[in-house]
């Protein structure tokens, strides 16, 4: 992944309530007095905490909750439109971050809101407040990649995020820094919610979100992720993102996404 290019502040960076990043680009850590909904209409923008990172392609919507901080980087030229919740619409939402899918209405509103038509201020809280109750009912996206605390299973993931293919396993991962199989699978469990194979395949579609909207074809991106056959890769793309990899793709070039 590409070397992270500051913003100067949120504000610059998503001036108007709609900004264009490009590929590397990002916003340094920050919060928000109220609470930011961030569309990305075109491009991919992952939202990263100390409790992890969120990633949201095109037709996904982040929501960060006010108070928690958090940063953004953008994978390929990406378009962002740009909410605030007021406090006081946010008891329904989730008190962390998380992606949404974006069905065609909440689409529709976000781009209304963000967009350049002039709406009167009672018109534009009553949308506002269409956007929170669809938000209410649409589930989560299994788009959230945890990060530890505990320093042996810290060394373990940073082993991973620098090279996501490696086929090591979780004991040979263990020699490597010092910590057995067994304290690891339970780490794993007790501080990420999920066991090792969950988390790896979690990271490596993360990655795969990114090649696949710089360009790089399906067989080539599960290849050089790690995954031992196509199918294996296309099976866990369509169980967390919701469409297989070709469909996504084909989304983007197409700007349905």
């Amino acid at each position: 992944m590409p070397d992270l290019r500051q913003k100067p502040s949120p504000a610059t960076a998503f001036a108007d309530k709609r900004g264009l990043l490009d590929h590397g680009d990002g916003v340094a850590p920050h919060r928000h007095a109220d609470g930011q909904l961030l569309y990305p209409s075109a491009g991919v923008l992952a939202t990263t905490t100390e409790r992890g990172t969120w990633v949201a392609p095109p037709n996904r919507v982040v929501w960060t909750p006010p108070g928690f901080e958090h940063r953004h980087r953008a994978y390929g030229r990406t378009e962002v439109r740009v909410l605030e919740i007021a406090g006081a619409l946010c008891a329904g939402l989730p008190d962390r971050p998380v992606v949404f899918a974006a069905s065609p209405l909440l689409r529709e509103a976000l781009l209304v809101l963000t967009g350049d038509r002039a709406l009167r201020p009672d018109a534009r809280d009553r949308l506002r407040g269409v956007v929170v109750d669809e938000l209410v009912d649409v589930p989560e996206e299994a788009l959230y990649l945890p990060e530890p605390v505990d320093d042996r299973l810290r060394a373990v993931t940073d082993l991973l995020h620098a090279d996501p293919a490696t086929p090591s396993t979780l004991a040979e991962l263990g020699r490597t820094v010092g910590a057995s199989e067994r304290t690891l699978s339970r780490l794993f469990q007790t501080e990420l919610g999920m066991g090792f194979p969950r988390w790896r395949s979690l990271l490596r579609i993360q990655h795969a979100l990114v090649r696949l909207v710089e360009g790089d074809a399906v067989i080539d991106t599960a290849t050089r992720l790690g995954w031992a056959n196509p199918t294996s890769f296309i099976e866990a793309f369509t169980a967390i993102v919701g469409q297989t990899p070709g469909r996504y793709q084909r989304d983007l070039r197409s700007g349905d996404g």
